[in-house]
């Protein structure tokens, strides 16, 4: 299971980092498009540079009152990454020079024996301000490479730095031919709870081994004959050094626990109902393009009565109204209420991720979905749709070829995967839509 390197940006308040990450995921890079509908704090995003594709996280947003706190802070900022980050950057500003806080914040990160690379900003003149720089290597972790995030000056030679530390995909986890499943949420819902049930006497219990992420544990497990790796990310191993209010942790921690997934189950608590915070969980989730089940825990201590099911479904599809092909399952870990059907979920949602389906079937449905709802037009010209097929599974994606992208809107788009979902299910996995011309249409100018 290949995945993406983890780069947090730390540093002091008003260094720059929000510029770094805005100048990094701005449009000279290639960005994954933010979901519609999905609200959440952009702390963190996808990106692509040269070859490299990695998650950047900003770290920033603190506006402490007082230079202790500005200590406090950084150290807490610095904990974030030690625990989660593949490889980090320090950032430090040469019109403020070296300060107290940036020396002890790097004694932390010499220690942590990650990858860090020191970048030093604002240096908008690299004749004016070279010896300015020279000083940050007396913080004692490598060369600090001068840059202005503002004029995106010197970026690239730091990225350049930073893609030298990236570590290739685990081999072992290539080969792994469980299923990979993450149990996300808020803290305290019960996600442990479920991976110890789901582990529990009438189970063979393989092994637990500490997982890719330094917080996150692994345990391997055979139900039916079928191998499961659940990623539980809810134990930390040093709670007194990283702060568990930090909702940047806990989105970054959900971030690499994710990212190793085939099916992430999000879990949410009954009593509580669903919240604009496991809507931002869930949305980390989509957004990856992984199989996705919903479950409701502690379903036993909610008074029931026949309308309460639907009621709280509907709840759960207007809250994440932005992936309606999620599975939802009821549960209690406290009683054990249907989680063994949980095994059955994750067995179908990540076939589903996994399914292919052939090319003359797929250009079948197209056909007989235009003969029902005339495709869109703009100023007399109509969208044609020449031809459909499936580029890659985890998810599924297709690459539809038309005579005009420009034509083929969202809502058609949308269409188009509901006929495709009648026909195939598709239950608990999104699927993804490439929208390509062909120019055999000779009213296509290009």
């Amino acid at each position: 299971m290949k995945r993406k390197n983890i780069v947090a940006v730390v540093g002091r308040p008003n260094v720059g980092k929000s510029t770094l990450f805005n100048a990094v995921a701005g449009k000279n890079i290639s960005i994954v498009e933010d979901t519609p509908g999905v609200t959440r704090d952009r702390i963190y995003q996808d990106v692509e540079w040269l070859n490299y594709n990695f998650t950047l996280v900003d770290t920033g947003g603190i506006e402490p009152d007082t230079n202790d706190t500005i200590l406090a802070q950084m150290r807490d900022q610095a904990e974030i990454a030690i625990e989660t980050a593949d490889v980090i950057i320090f950032m430090c500003d040469v019109k403020q020079g070296l300060t107290d806080a940036d020396s002890q914040v790097a004694d932390m990160l010499r220690k942590s024996r990650k990858p860090v690379v020191l970048c030093v900003n604002k240096v908008d003149s690299f004749k004016r301000d070279s010896m300015d720089v020279y000083e940050f290597y007396n913080l004692g972790i490598g060369e600090p490479f001068p840059i202005s995030a503002a004029n995106k000056q010197g970026i690239g030679d730091l990225l350049e730095e930073v893609t030298k530390n990236f570590t290739a995909s685990d081999a072992d986890e290539e080969e792994d031919d469980s299923i990979r499943v993450a149990v996300i949420g808020k803290p305290n819902v019960g996600k442990s709870s479920i991976i110890n049930r789901l582990c529990g006497e009438n189970r063979l219990i393989v092994s637990d081994v500490a997982g890719t992420t330094r917080d996150a544990i692994d345990t391997e497990v055979k139900y039916n004959g079928k191998k499961y790796t659940f990623i539980d990310t809810a134990g930390l191993r040093r709670k007194n050094k990283v702060k568990e209010k930090l909702e940047e942790y806990m989105i970054l921690r959900t971030v690499t626990a994710v990212e190793r997934a085939d099916v992430a189950v999000i879990v949410i608590n009954a009593d509580e109902g669903v919240t604009e915070q496991d809507a931002k969980i869930a949305g980390i989730a989509h957004d990856r393009g992984k199989g996705v089940i919903i479950a409701v825990n502690k379903w036993d201590l909610i008074e029931k009565d026949n309308k309460t099911v639907n009621e709280f479904t509907k709840d759960v599809r207007t809250t994440l109204s932005f992936m309606p092909y999620a599975e939802i399952i009821f549960i209690s870990a406290e009683t054990g209420q249907r989680l063994v059907k949980l095994y059955d979920m994750i067995d179908a949602v990540s076939e589903n991720h996994a399914m292919r389906v052939a090319t003359g079937v797929l250009n079948e449905i197209m056909m007989q979905a235009v003969v029902m709802q005339q495709p869109p037009s703009d100023k007399g010209k109509m969208l044609k749709l020449y031809y459909i097929t499936q580029a890659a599974v985890k998810p599924p994606t297709f690459v539809i070829f038309v005579n005009d992208k420009k034509l083929m809107h969202f809502s058609y788009t949308r269409y188009i995967e509901n006929q495709i979902r009648a026909s195939f299910g598709f239950k608990g996995t999104p699927l993804k839509f490439i929208i390509r011309e062909r120019n055999n249409d000779k009213t296509t100018k290009k």
